[in-house]
């Protein structure tokens, strides 16, 4: 295997590669993507995960181990990745207290965060929920000890290295600093998730 990487069984049909970091992750999985619909029925990112779902019988572990390693060897010029600008309000209950707990103002909190340039690493939790990776390494609170169980669909919320915007009313435990009115997940849409993995994500505010 090259280095850096390895893969593990993920039942009849799958494997999960496991890579060294999330860029990695998504070079790999844009190298693979014209094998989807092809040999390949799913591609899905993880943080530092690919799991590549066959669309029939997979081939043995040696050839699949072979095909990774030919894709991630692959120094092709790949497509630019879609890019997203949510407007939104920095105005959640969480502001002040994670704005203290840094060692700044609200507004200084604001300004970074927006600063930033993120990535959707991945897709979680629930149906349209992008993990974004690539905020200020100062902004990084915890968990809430106690999660909510009523989050609005929109909030704006920080939790360790990840942003996220709650895609639709649910339970939740990260810090909410803001909102966005756009809509992140439509069922109703033949593409409902505003936000693939991999999408690049700028915030502005309103």
């Amino acid at each position: 295997m090259s280095s850096g990487l390895s893969l593990r069984p993920a039942g009849d049909r799958a494997v999960l590669v496991e890579l060294e970091d999330n860029d990695a992750v998504h070079r790999l999985a844009a190298a693979l993507e014209s094998r989807r619909g092809g040999e390949l029925e799913e591609i899905v990112p993880g943080h530092q995960t690919l799991l590549l779902v066959w669309a029939d019988q997979m081939p043995s572990q040696d050839a699949a181990a072979q095909m990774v390693d030919a894709a991630a060897g692959n120094d092709a010029e790949l497509a630019a990745p879609p890019e997203v600008t949510l407007r939104v309000r920095y105005d959640g209950p969480d502001l002040e207290a994670v704005a203290a707990g840094c060692g700044i103002s609200p507004e200084a909190l604001a300004t970074r965060h927006q600063a930033c340039e993120y990535r959707a690493g991945f897709i979680g939790f629930s149906p349209g929920f992008a993990y974004l990776l690539g905020g200020d390494p100062t902004l990084q609170p915890p968990r809430l000890t106690e999660p909510r169980t009523r989050v609005p669909a929109g909030s704006l919320a920080i939790a360790g290295p990840y942003s996220a915007v709650y895609p639709r009313q649910s339970p939740g435990g990260w810090n909410l600093i803001g909102s966005c009115e756009a809509s992140i997940f439509d069922p109703a849409l033949g593409s409902p998730a505003l936000l693939a993995a991999g999408t690049i994500v700028r915030f502005v505010s309103e």
